[in-house]
């Protein structure tokens, strides 16, 4: 290869922290018909149950009334949201049903 060709491959492309969707979103666990979703920082880019950058809290859905059913920690989703990401429906749902019993 001489200097300043392109590899056979094409070239390479790199990706700046502009180029990242950050959202937050559910991730889906536990068993079937037995859900459980952690909440997660992650790339719109990766699988739903892929690749996260931070876990910042819970939701169980079928928790019974002495079981903690959902926790979040605002403060780092108030800075992810600060960095730019972005919330996914059912998460913002989450968020104002936890500020509401707070």
């Amino acid at each position: 290869m001489t200097p300043g060709s392109v590899p056979r491959w094409g070239p390479v492309v790199l990706f700046t922290q502009e180029d990242v969707m950050v959202t937050i979103r559910l991730a889906r666990h536990g068993a079937k018909k037995r859900p459980f979703y952690q909440v997660v920082v992650t790339d719109s880019r990766n699988a739903r149950n892929g690749r996260f950058i931070e876990r910042v809290g819970f939701f169980n859905p079928i928790a019974s009334e002495k079981e903690e059913g959902t926790r979040l920690d605002l403060d780092r989703i108030a800075h992810w949201v600060g960095q730019g990401a972005t919330i996914s429906d059912r998460v913002a749902a989450l968020i104002k049903e936890v500020k509401k019993a707070a």
